[in-house]
């Protein structure tokens, strides 16, 4: 059987795939375990400087299994029920959380989880032909893996609680005036414009990406003052690396950096 995630490293990046196209990467206990377990491991690991997320096949990932969901439901087993606490809410912290960029290359369509993990990502590539749905109250189900927190962040509370509510599919022309896209891209592209987009983040100032990603997330929950502090704290560290010192040199001496990660 293979892997259910793929993992590819290529000079500091890596490509992490959900590898279950026959169900369009539907979440299984197996394929949600591998993410918690190697997102936690990209995280710790220096030598990793960006991330892409994508799916195999002709879909990006249609968030829970229902179908192993139900089989679980039937014979009374409680892991249905303790599934956001054991993987969907770990899942989501390692993305948003992560200190390096994530981009999700979103080659088809992206729901329930799927989706969230889609909006936890920092940039998304999303192709031509893909969609978006929030398909939880379609099942019955509230809203889980982060998508309460970040998509009200990307384009505003009325627009989550359409999404939400109305659960119906958007395609990538309407992601895209939401808000939700960073690029549109043709199918057979999305991956490799993905990639490339790490490569150069890669190659930037990652000690000062965490920063900003910090900072961002930091301000959605505390005022001006606390937030203005936190700037301090954050642009007092980024200023003790060794890329500012790099970069203010080049910068002088009318040279491009060359970032390190710290």
């Amino acid at each position: 059987m293979a892997d259910v995630l793929l993992t590819d490293r290529t000079d500091g990046v890596v490509t992490l795939t959900m590898n279950r196209p026959e169900s369009l990467n539907s979440l299984s206990v197996e394929l949600k375990d591998a993410l918690v377990s190697t997102l936690g491991d990209i995280a710790a690991d220096l030598s990793v400087r960006a991330v892409v997320l994508t799916g195999s096949g002709r879909g990006f990932c249609v968030g829970q299994d229902l179908a192993e969901h139900i089989r679980l439901l039937q014979a009374e087993d409680p892991a249905p029920l303790s599934t956001v606490r054991e993987h969907y809410n770990p899942i989501a912290l390692a993305l948003t959380q992560m200190p390096k960029p994530v981009i999700a290359a979103v080659n088809g369509t992206a729901a329930g989880a799927g989706a969230s993990f889609s909006f936890a990502c920092d940039l998304r590539i999303v192709s031509r032909d893909a969609k978006f749905l929030l398909a939880f109250a379609n099942v019955g189900l509230g809203l889980d893996s982060g998508v309460s927190w970040t998509l009200p962040r990307l384009i505003g509370s009325a627009r989550a609680v359409e999404l939400a509510m109305l659960a119906q599919p958007i395609t990538a022309q309407v992601a895209a005036e939401y808000g939700l896209t960073t690029q549109v891209v043709e199918a057979a592209q999305v991956l490799p414009v993905a990639q490339e987009l790490a490569a150069r983040l890669a190659a930037g100032p990652t000690a000062a990406y965490a920063a900003i990603k910090q900072a961002i997330h930091f301000s959605a929950a505390h005022g001006l003052a606390e937030s203005l502090e936190n700037e301090a704290v954050q642009q007092a560290a980024a200023g003790a690396t060794a890329d500012h010192r790099t970069a203010v040199a080049a910068f002088v001496a009318k040279e491009k950096p060359v970032f390190v990660g710290h």
